[in-house]
């Protein structure tokens, strides 16, 4: 860790930073710094649960050795929100945050934000609409206005539209000739068919070029709601300056959102293969089925057999089938991605198109085994090695420490988790990771698609439909 005579002599340079007006300098600093400075285990932070005075409620870790602030929010909502026809509707309205606000045009807008080195960022996923937002504590008055501009009074002037969707356009268009991109795009489209997961993040030209100003004011009105956020902040900030702080940004929120609603849902079942031709010298896959949800038991014993499966790099059992042992392809791998109305266990493997066929098979071979003999005690041991050691790399930044809790938060974790996730980890024996393999990997299952021309391989989808839950509000 720095020593904090290294860190006050630094901190000082950011000053005089400061006051020569080099702010842009300084703040890229001050982010170096605050690497240094969060250098110890997540277990020792300090995260302090706050209501504001307006009732919004935050969680805040203290750092007030680097004068940085760095907040992280999210809306419940996301993509899976887009108006039926319309999808794209989230996406673009991230493009639009910094495109001018209240009295501000887009390009006083981001003057303003260039002038005093603030940052902000928005990003959408399927369920949430996240912001970031990192300024200098000597700026944070300044700063905390404009982003209250752009949460509250968002322009989406028509130039500025045209402008953006025009972007958004040739976005897509170049994401259309990637393989990698397709093949996601592709496999969720078969994998929940009818359900708004199936629908393209980013929307596709002919939508995109459908989505009016009117489109993006009537999300911003249902989905911008305090009872709809989730706040984390961390940096050079006390609990009461967070309340004003919150208060100012988001207090003038509707009370409620008014979300559309989203039905839970599985993938197909009963395995299925989709091949889209493109004309490229390797074929890309992805594949993948359903996983256990966040919430359940099982979650954290999936969680390590999946890094001993695909999500352990060259220690994994995929890649030194496909890779080492075969030369088959570059990297093969598999995560579980739990989202708010389903979970998956996801993977990709890249290969040239004559030996695309031959990958997939040792895939599923693998997996095969694995659910029929669980992992060995050693594969067992080395992953919970990793996965807890590593842990603590998640914490190293004020902005993946905010990023972190966020997550937590969104998914109804108390800040507890943090000391207590290395422990569940440590708890998982190798019957439960064998039981657990046997749940969870079904190769019967699974879902592909191939981006490319691959040697013998035809799509394959059986007449079997996605099970989908009654419709719960969002």
């Amino acid at each position: 860790m720095i020593s904090m005579q290294t860190l006050s002599r630094e901190t000082a340079t950011v000053v005089r930073a400061v006051a020569r007006h080099n702010i842009a300098v300084a703040l890229a600093m001050l982010t170096s710094f605050a690497f240094l400075s969060f250098s110890r285990p997540a277990a020792a932070m300090n995260i302090q649960q706050i209501t504001s005075p307006g009732g919004i409620h935050a969680w805040l870790v203290e750092e007030h050795s680097v004068p940085l602030i760095s907040l992280r929010y999210a809306f419940d909502g996301g993509n899976s929100q887009d108006p039926e026809g319309k999808a794209g509707v989230a996406n673009f309205i991230t493009a639009m945050m910094d495109e001018g606000a209240g009295n501000l045009t887009s390009e006083e807008y981001q003057e303003r934000m260039e002038d005093i080195s603030m940052r902000m960022r928005y990003d959408d996923t399927k369920d949430s609409l996240y912001g970031s937002f990192e300024t200098l504590t000597a700026n944070r008055d300044k700063a905390a206005e404009l982003l209250k501009l752009s949460v509250q009074k968002p322009r989406f002037d028509d130039d500025a539209v045209e402008r953006i969707r025009q972007q958004l356009i040739a976005n897509i268009i170049y994401a259309d000739k990637d393989p990698s991109k397709v093949a996601m795009r592709e496999w969720y489209a078969q994998a929940f068919a009818g359900h708004p997961y199936a629908r393209p993040s980013s929307g596709t030209v002919e939508t995109v070029s459908k989505i009016k100003r009117d489109d993006l004011v009537a999300y911003h009105k249902r989905i911008f709601a305090r009872d709809n956020l989730k706040v984390v902040a961390v940096g050079d900030i006390s609990p009461a300056e967070l309340g004003k702080l919150i208060d100012d940004v988001f207090g003038g929120l509707p009370a409620k959102a008014d979300l559309f609603p989203v039905a839970k849902v599985q993938p197909l079942t009963g395995g299925s293969q989709c091949v889209v031709e493109m004309g490229v010298p390797q074929s890309v896959a992805v594949f993948g089925l359903g996983a256990m949800p966040r919430k359940d038991p099982d979650f954290m014993a999936a969680f390590v057999v999946n890094h001993i499966l695909g999500g352990g790099g060259f220690s994994a059992k995929l890649m030194e089938e496909v890779r080492e042992k075969r030369g088959l392809a570059y990297s093969v791998y598999t995560y579980i991605q739990p989202d708010r109305y389903t979970s998956i266990l996801v993977g990709s493997v890249a290969t040239k198109n004559a030996s695309m066929g031959d990958s997939l098979n040792i895939i599923r071979n693998e997996m095969k085994k694995m659910a029929e003999n669980g992992p060995t005690e050693a594969d067992l041991n080395a992953a919970k090695s990793y996965l807890t050691g590593s842990y603590a790399l998640r914490f190293d930044t004020n902005s993946k420490i905010a990023s972190q809790l966020l997550g937590l938060m969104q998914e109804g974790f108390g800040p507890d988790y943090v000391e207590n996730r290395n422990k569940m980890i440590d708890a998982v024996t190798l019957a439960d990771a064998k039981r657990v393999a046997a749940r969870l990997l079904k190769p019967d299952d699974l879902i592909v698609t191939v981006v490319g021309k691959p040697d013998g391989m035809k799509s394959e989808i059986p007449a079997a439909q996605s099970r989908v839950a009654a419709p719960t509000r969002g």
